[in-house]
């Protein structure tokens, strides 16, 4: 396509079974997402995909193992590229759901990834029947809404599957960097972040608890900048970065009201637990955030920092 692109996707499914869920369900739900997605797609089972025949050509291996391609031109050091999907649990964190209860979450897709979603469908669909959380609670995806994210109308959101015939409709066109450009740039001197969902965000080799604007919109320039590359096949031009961050420098904070959020996950494959705390709470700047607004809007959907495959890094905007 040329530029940055993306679609979002809300998940509506009903609770067969009662479902018991860890603290944060976002991190339950993108390990048993991976391993439905696995089941379904792995040709060779039992295979690490570093040393599979297929791991260049798998989905699988493209979407939660996301190496870094030969003759990269960024991030030549490392192994893995961030991954082209973002999970969002609701914000309700509920932690019990009954038999017969609603239960919704969010997907979002960057460039090549938008191709696959008839492959995400179907893996969620399977967790259902798998189950999930401790008790392996059971739910049945009953519906998926593709959402435009810059339409405020009540036709933001538009059915493209529904769990009675199993078939998936025509989705719209992903939303693109072009037109998060349209939107109009706050032409306010204050703007407030409201973090949702725990955030790490590292600054000089450290996690930071001490959120400077420049600190946050670096991240957002880096993140958005190697998805760009790793899954919509477009560098974003970056002449001008060393200019943006200079001006974010300029930009002050007047309000905090930060808090760090510890807790835990467990990984599978490191057969140990994780500490995955990070800062919740709200942060309010001033300064002239036009040439950072782009950038502002785009990080409200792809998230900010680290875990973001898991719904990590979640915030809002408000002027």
């Amino acid at each position: 396509m040329g530029e940055f692109y993306f679609s979002r996707f809300i998940f509506s499914a009903v609770s067969k079974t009662t479902i018991l869920l860890p603290p944060y369900f976002g991190s339950t739900l993108r390990g048993g997402f991976g391993h439905a997605f696995r089941r379904i797609v792995c040709a060779i089972k039992g295979k690490e995909c570093t040393n599979c025949l297929l791991k260049d050509q798998c989905i699988y291996a493209y979407v939660f193992e996301t190496p870094i391609p030969d003759g990269t031109q960024m991030m030549r050091k490392y192994t893995v590229a961030p991954h082209p999907f973002i999970l969002e649990p609701s914000v309700k964190n509920q932690r019990i759901y009954e038999r017969g209860e609603n239960l919704s979450f969010g997907l979002t897709l960057i460039g090549r990834a938008t191709e696959y979603l008839p492959y995400f469908i179907y893996a969620l669909d399977e967790l259902g029947r798998f189950g999930i959380g401790k008790n392996r609670g059971k739910y049945e995806l009953k519906k998926v809404f593709e959402e435009n994210p810059l339409n405020n109308e009540d036709t933001s959101e538009k059915l493209i599957y529904s769990g009675d015939d199993k078939m998936l409709r025509q989705s719209g066109s992903p939303v693109q960097w072009s037109d998060i450009l349209t939107l109009s740039p706050s032409s306010s001197s204050e703007m407030r972040f409201s973090f949702i969902t725990p955030t790490r965000i590292k600054y000089k080799n450290s996690l930071t608890k001490d959120l400077e604007f420049h600190v946050l919109f670096r991240n957002l320039l880096r993140r958005i900048s190697l998805l760009s590359y790793f899954h919509c096949g477009h560098r974003l031009d970056d002449k001008g970065f060393k200019e943006l961050i200079e001006g974010a420098k300029k930009v002050k904070t007047v309000k905090r009201a930060l808090y760090w959020h510890d807790w835990e996950r467990y990984s599978n494959r490191q057969k140990t637990r994780m500490k995955m705390g990070g800062f919740m709470g709200e942060i309010t700047y001033e300064g002239d955030f036009e040439p950072f607004w782009p950038y502002i809007r785009l990080g409200e959907y792809v998230h900010a920092g680290k875990g973001s495959s898991f719904g990590l890094g979640r915030y809002e905007m408000f002027l």
